[in-house]
């Protein structure tokens, strides 16, 4: 499979789970205060996740598709402007072709504000680092949520996988 056809069809199957997550956590009568939330005192809040998640689909669609996207320069406030980034993410997206991304040899390099630098194959960031990133920050998100007690399983997480189901196999 080429390597834009895989990670549009990651990034967007995940970033519609992050979407159904997020607006599990809107029934919650804490609503947008779940934004706050953490793992734990040393880690980003659930609106820190957000960013940092659709951050990388922005990343990786600047750097291998030639897009020149801005993602969201700080946390969202509400529930409501989350979904909206990510819809704005999806249509991103929907609006990028397989074709435009650059071959999977092709060398990436970056830095991070830390001071870290990196250099790889483009196949080798989407695999090693952009998808990696993503997941950790959707995971997070998701452990959050289910912290604060909102209502969700495993089937949340990957409802995506009800389009591929058969019929039962005899026991």
């Amino acid at each position: 499979m080429r390597l834009g056809t895989f990670t549009l069809a990651s990034f967007s199957q995940m970033l519609g789970t992050f979407d159904h997550l997020l607006g599990k956590a809107a029934g919650d009568p804490r609503g947008g205060a779940l934004l706050t939330s953490r793992l734990c005192g040393d880690m980003f809040p659930l609106a820190s996740q957000v960013r940092f998640a659709t951050q990388q689909v922005v990343n990786t669609l600047n750097r291998l598709a030639g897009a020149d996207l801005k993602g969201a320069d700080t946390d969202h406030a509400t529930l409501a402007e989350a979904h909206a980034h990510i819809a704005g993410i999806v249509a991103a997206l929907s609006a990028t072709s397989p074709e435009a991304f650059v071959a999977d040899d092709t060398p990436v390099e970056f830095d991070l504000p830390n001071g870290m630098a990196f250099r790889m194959t483009a196949e080798e960031y989407v695999r090693d680092w952009s998808l990696p990133q993503f997941y950790f920050h959707v995971t997070t998100a998701y452990a959050i949520l289910r912290m604060e007690g909102v209502p969700l399983g495993k089937a949340d997480y990957v409802g995506y996988i009800a389009r591929h189901m058969t019929a039962p196999t005899a026991a």
